[in-house]
């Protein structure tokens, strides 16, 4: 019996080693590959960019938001720096209002990376292109991004003909891209039509810019600019350039 005792007193003691061991590791671990981070982007840092490498960033950040791979931000210390600094977004994107689109999280970006304006159906209006304008010729921004999204709440509204008060004019932008992709035959209730029909209202709306904002469609044209349509996925979280 003192035997058993003794063994069972043994094993106990190395497995809380082990255990001890383990957690250690753990921790150094953590604090080896969760460093945090506290900077914000300068102006310098994003003259030396160009329009593909930005869009190369953001698949990057998208990539490690899939992958549950995105980086520590303290975002008071970047608030605290871009207050005295100002901000140098990379990119403006153009979102739909939609609460499972965060922007800035499923591009794994912090404080002052990114500018974001959000409408329902991601449907491009003066204000809209105004903010592009402001964001590309006044504060050096590289890309013009019109994201939408699948199961889109704007674009199923759109396709079952809702009209109510101000939705009426905004989801009639959706309309185009509903007749350019239905047939005689067509189920407007159909989730993967829906999904066809956000892709090429992203692609229509990157037209509308083009045609709308001719300092935008200029900066284009000489290369300071691209601007790009993309889908985002919400069951896989990847965002697709189109």
């Amino acid at each position: 019996m003192k035997k058993i005792v003794l063994s069972m007193a043994m094993l106990s003691a190395v497995m809380v080693g082990c255990t001890s061991q383990q957690n250690s590791n753990e921790v150094k671990n953590t604090e080896a590959n969760d460093s945090v981070e506290t900077h914000v982007l300068h102006a310098k840092d994003v003259e030396s960019l160009s329009p593909d490498s930005v869009i190369a960033l953001l698949k990057e950040g998208n990539a490690a938001f899939v992958d549950h791979h995105t980086h520590n931000r303290d975002a008071v210390a970047q608030l605290k720096e871009s207050a005295h600094d100002g901000q140098h977004p990379l990119a403006i994107v153009l979102s739909c209002i939609d609460a499972r689109v965060p922007v800035e999280i499923l591009f794994d970006k912090g404080v002052g990376d990114l500018f974001v304006t959000r409408v329902a159906g991601n449907v491009v209006s003066g204000d809209i292109l105004g903010s592009m304008e402001y964001a590309c010729e006044h504060s050096g921004s590289k890309l013009v991004v019109v994201m939408g999204h699948k199961q889109c709440g704007a674009v199923h509204s759109a396709c079952a003909g809702v009209k109510a008060g101000n939705m009426t004019d905004m989801l009639a932008k959706i309309q185009p891209a509903i007749d350019g992709k239905k047939t005689a035959d067509t189920d407007l209730e159909n989730p993967d039509f829906q999904n066809e029909v956000a892709k090429q209202n992203a692609l229509n709306m990157v037209e509308e810019v083009r045609k709308q904002s001719e300092i935008l469609k200029e900066m284009e044209e000489k290369g300071e600019i691209k601007i790009v349509p993309a889908l985002f996925d919400l069951e896989t979280g990847l965002v697709e350039f189109l």
